[in-house]
């Protein structure tokens, strides 16, 4: 089967601050958003890989984002609406800029996320780690089940969330760096009886064609 992994467009426009956005931040898409997951859609009907299924988080800009997704290339079943796949609440860090979390936590706290996917302590974030983890390697799981070769299942996430599936997928010594997934960014993963193959990861719409282009 094939699984593809994603992360929802644009929650703010080219005049808007960017602060951080978590599960408690339920920001729709923006106009960029909404062209990201047209391209999404479009990247799928191209490559002719019709989603048996669609799972996505339950915030606005996932569940949105799929059903736009969805309608381009052609999916007519039910988004699967999985609260395994909410974004992380970023605690005291939601809402806040990078300006005015590194004046109170400093920079290496941001740089310790970004790049090496560790979470700051005493900022309450949720869940656990350990939650995060066993939610990701659950959706893994229950997705895999039927691995049929034509099977395909698109799940639309966010950023952090993605992070973990990334851990799952790309293994141990993958650079952790290499986690981060860019706003209506693709990945893949072929999932066969004998494992699974990170086919790309972090890729634009365009980018993920000539991935998988047979």
């Amino acid at each position: 089967m094939l699984l593809i992994l994603a992360r929802h467009g644009n929650t703010f426009g080219p005049d808007d601050t960017p602060v951080w956005v978590g599960a408690n931040e339920d920001l729709p898409l923006v106009e960029m958003g909404l062209e990201q997951s047209r391209a999404m859609g479009e990247a799928l009907r191209e490559l002719n890989q019709l989603p048996d299924r669609i799972l996505a988080g339950p915030l606005k800009r996932t569940r949105h984002g799929a059903r736009l997704v969805g309608e381009i290339c052609g999916f007519t079943g039910e988004i699967e609406i999985d609260d395994r796949l909410k974004e992380i609440d970023y605690g005291v860090w939601g809402g806040k800029t990078d300006a005015e979390i590194t004046e109170s936590w400093g920079e290496s706290a941001i740089t310790d996320w970004r790049e090496r996917s560790i979470a700051p302590t005493g900022a309450g974030w949720s869940p656990t780690v350990e939650t995060l983890k066993a939610n990701a390697r659950s959706v893994l799981d229950s997705v895999s089940r039927d691995r049929g070769d034509d099977q395909v299942v698109f799940v639309l996430t966010s950023n952090g969330v993605l992070r973990y599936f990334h851990a799952l997928l790309a293994g141990e010594t993958a650079a952790t760096e290499d986690a981060k997934v860019k706003t209506g960014h693709m990945g893949a993963v072929r999932i066969t009886a004998e494992g699974r193959e990170l086919l790309g990861w972090n890729l634009s719409p365009d980018a993920f064609v000539e991935a998988l282009r047979p």
